[in-house]
């Protein structure tokens, strides 16, 4: 005590040593909702492998072109121009001619690449950047049908046919392309006179197959329909695809060590070795979310279509670009999912515009919903940055899914009732007790996920997150010049 001062009571920190503290369990900050775990339907895998059938497709659909601008030879690989399906059908020998004579443009913002109704007779793959394709409409104003970005391509067929070309097509963002001109082609075919009739009669049979094809690319089902008598009925079949993708379970396993005496002595109020399990539970679950979207092998991130794809307009994730994305999975669409900053912009966006998204509640969180499909929140949505001390701003993607086995949609794989089961696909095993009297617990979580048909899945890329608006400031009323209320 201090001098002078006289002792009436016994003192709180001295009488604090009488009293029991009140304790909570361990927290830890890299818990999250999970909501993909909750919202995606699971399918019991009893083999450990998930076959999804599918029906065949006759015609090879356009892929994205990796191509290498810096590249000291040809930044092309004829195996990248096999991704066109207009070229699908071309030999070796006449892809390696093609990309020989590719070149390495650089264009600047704003510049018009083709025009409608010129004839131009170039093809087009873009390295970086943007651009957008335009078309008359019936009222004589240019129209965006399109908006391409890295890795895809246009003007193939101008090429390899006469005639004006139907759409113009301009640089959103400094672009960096390679070309191949009409002529290019022309010298690349004139080298063997053979080559040039292997390439027409190639491009014919491309042709020919299109016209036999729905707009998926399967095979028409013959069928008559009408009034009219005597009219002969069509025979068909429905194919198969001969090597339909296999789905094996992935595994996250770790091993838990708890020492005998720590669960023996200290387990009140709570059971140390609980705690340890529930723990590391916590974080194979954050794991698996992760791998449900970026593993390379089943994630959604990289199981999208590339005709699925499309790339947000102005950088910010608008309503129109969310529209764009319903467009393309129009059947039965169940939840967007994008990371909390994409969520974030895109309500600015919506406040911007003046129309407020509204907000439900979604396993017992709040979540809002645009034309009444919620976008669920999930960090595991990578966002891209050019600062690594900062990766809350940048680029992300934003994902639509139809769910369900019953809509052809996206269901996750996992198979319940394995031996030592703790959850569904979940296990844990004692592995025994070493010399020091340590306790080892095998955990595993067995999952997958599988997209059953392409339409499933879409994508809205280069999403920025960091862009904001600045508001007009207005006075509150009654205090205009000085005026006071």
């Amino acid at each position: 005590m201090s001098e002078g001062i006289l002792q009436r009571s016994v003192t709180t920190s001295v009488a604090a040593n009488l009293a029991s503290t009140t304790k909570t369990s361990p927290k830890m900050m890299s818990i999250t909702p999970r909501l993909l775990l909750a919202a995606l339907p699971w399918v019991q895998v009893d083999g450990g492998i998930y076959r999804v059938n599918r029906t065949k497709i006759e015609l090879r659909k356009a892929e994205r072109i990796e191509i290498d601008p810096a590249a000291n030879g040809s930044p092309l690989s004829p195996a990248a121009l096999r991704g066109v399906p207009l070229f699908a059908q071309l030999s070796d020998a006449v892809l390696a001619r093609m990309a020989e004579r590719s070149r390495v443009e650089r264009v600047s913002l704003g510049n018009k690449l083709v025009s409608e109704g010129a004839e131009l007779g170039k093809f087009f793959i873009i390295g970086q950047g943007q651009v957008e394709v335009l078309s008359k409409g019936v009222h004589g104003s240019d129209l965006r049908i399109a908006l391409l970005t890295e890795g895809e391509f246009f003007g193939e067929t101008d090429i390899v046919a006469d005639g004006p070309s139907e759409v113009t097509v301009r640089t959103l963002t400094p672009c960096v392309l390679v070309t191949l001109s009409r002529k290019d082609l022309d010298e690349a075919l004139d080298a063997e006179p053979s080559v040039r009739g292997i390439f027409r009669a190639a491009i014919d049979e491309h042709l020919q197959l299109r016209s036999t094809l729905n707009r998926y690319g399967e095979r028409n089902i013959d069928l008559v329909s009408g009034f009219a008598e005597n009219v002969e009925i069509p025979e068909t079949f429905v194919d198969y695809a001969a090597t339909p993708r296999e789905y094996p379970l992935s595994a996250v396993q770790t091993v838990v060590r708890v020492h005998t005496r720590v669960s023996d002595l200290y387990n009140g109020p709570f059971d140390q070795l609980e705690e340890q399990m529930r723990l590391t539970i916590e974080g194979i679950k954050e794991r698996q979310e992760w791998e449900l979207i970026n593993s390379k092998k089943f994630g959604l991130a990289h199981s999208v279509d590339p005709a699925m794809r499309i790339s947000t307009r102005y950088g910010a994730p608008t309503p129109d670009d969310l529209d764009e994305l319903l467009a393309l999975v129009w059947k039965r669409p169940a939840f967007f999912l994008a990371h909390p900053k994409a969520i974030a912009a895109f309500e600015r966006e919506c406040t911007w515009r003046g129309v407020p998204p509204v907000t439900t509640e979604l396993f017992g969180q709040p979540v809002i919903m645009w034309r009444g499909v919620p976008l669920i929140p999930c960090d595991k949505l990578e966002v891209k940055s050019r600062y690594h001390s900062n990766q809350w701003y940048g680029t992300t993607s934003i994902l639509l899914l139809r769910t369900g086995e019953a809509d052809q949609g996206v269901v996750g794989l996992h198979q319940a009732g394995i031996p030592g089961e703790i959850g569904p696909s979940l296990s844990a095993r004692l592995m025994g007790l070493d010399s020091l009297g340590v306790a080892s617990y095998l955990l595993t979580l067995y999952f997958s996920c599988a997209v059953l048909t392409d339409d499933a899945l879409a994508m809205l890329e280069n999403v920025e997150v960091g862009y904001y608006h600045d508001y007009t400031m207005r006075e509150p009323q009654g205090f205009e010049n000085g005026s006071g209320i």
